[in-house]
């Protein structure tokens, strides 16, 4: 009887184990493998948006798996170092390990994973959406039940040549991806290399397309599909991924970052109020990054053209760093606004400050003799 018992409590522990095996989700993260010489000859995948998304993945328990089209050493393009998420990617062993040796799309059995990821950045657009590896694998989730299929930024161009019997596999779906305007304010040198507009496309394939301000968080979830518009779309995107799997997320201490954005959007959808923001600064500025609002505010202004209740958000957002970031550039821009809407009174005290300070001297004096 002793060991008919003991043998029940060594085998019982050996149950509940693989019983937790069995039940670990497994998620496939996909790169592109685009990137060489970190984005300056060709580009790579975004690292910021691997680092966050794969943090979120580990510390909520789920297998990863990292895949590219040619498979090995991946590429992405040039990223901050200094950045908390990329701080610890950089010191995780495992993590840099699946990075130098990701598996090929071909070699994935996508019977075995409950979700995918498709990271963005520029490269995305040139190799994802041609790799058919990678697009049985979508197929193969789109097909079974209680599967995820997800990504960020420009990770969604991995989606628009799938069909399945006929139809485009995002039709009537719920999209978002990195926006034409995005791709206008900070697209840079890529852009008119790209295949297509990413928006344009996902458009043209039936998809329902949602967006927010640039660079704001945004995230849509429409059946099986959760995708990010952008970079700070990232922490959320994963999130929903992992509530998308039936499980709930642990909490975590936002991102620097991450923080300041969520408060510019609070800002700009009127959730709170600059006098709060104010007085947020005040107390917590080493909470946030400050030059992040300040140059959201240098965008919106120079983006809202002859909008005037987008300029006058922008004119916010960079009086509300003043007193903690100074910029001369911005500065200037800030007094022609004000030119331009005919507060000449608070131009005037903007150029009379930048020339007491002898910043941009002669463009403040020539402005000032203008405004008098």
């Amino acid at each position: 009887m002793k060991k008919i018992i003991l043998a029940a409590l060594i085998f019982i522990p050996v149950i509940l184990f693989s019983q937790s095996e069995n039940n670990q989700k497994k998620i496939l993260m996909v790169v592109s493998s685009y990137g060489k010489d970190l984005g300056a000859t060709r580009p790579g995948y975004e690292f910021d948006e691997f680092s966050q998304a794969y943090l979120i993945f580990k510390n909520n328990n789920l297998s990863i798996d990292i895949a590219s089209p040619k498979g090995g050493k991946v590429e992405s393009d040039k990223f901050n170092d200094s950045k908390t998420y990329n701080k610890i990617i950089l010191e995780d062993k495992e993590a840099l390990n699946l990075l130098d040796n990701t598996k090929t799309t071909a070699s994935i059995d996508p019977e075995k994973y409950d979700a995918i990821y498709i990271v963005g950045g520029k490269g995305a657009m040139f190799d994802l959406p041609y790799d058919p590896s990678l697009q049985d694998i979508v197929l193969n989730l789109y097909n079974r039940k209680e599967t995820v299929i997800s990504s960020v930024c420009h990770g969604p161009a991995s989606f628009v040549n799938i069909k399945n019997n006929g139809e485009y596999i995002i039709k009537d779906v719920e999209i978002t991806s990195f926006c034409d305007i995005e791709e206008d304010l900070f697209g840079e040198k890529w852009v008119k290399e790209f295949p297509f507009s990413l928006e344009t496309k996902l458009k043209s394939r039936g998809a329902i397309f949602t967006q927010t301000d640039f660079m704001l968080s945004n995230v849509s979830v429409s059946g099986k599909f959760v995708t990010g518009q952008n970079p700070f779309s990232t922490t959320r995107s994963a999130e929903a991924v992992v509530e998308s799997l039936g499980l709930t997320p642990v909490k975590r201490e936002l991102y620097i970052d991450e923080k300041s954005v969520y408060l510019i959007q609070d800002l700009l959808d009127k959730m709170k109020t600059v006098k709060w923001a104010e007085e947020e600064l005040a107390k917590n500025k080493d909470d946030y990054d400050i030059q992040i609002i300040a140059v959201y505010g240098y965008y919106k202004i120079l983006n809202s053209k002859k909008d005037k209740v987008g300029i006058t958000k922008g004119i916010e957002l960079v009086e509300l760093t003043a007193p903690h970031f100074f910029n001369e550039k911005l500065q200037m821009l800030l007094a022609k606004t004000y030119a331009s809407i005919d507060k000449n009174a608070k131009a005037k005290n903007i150029l009379n400050e930048l020339i007491a300070k002898n910043l941009l001297k002669e463009q403040a004096e020539k402005l000032l003799k203008e405004l008098n």
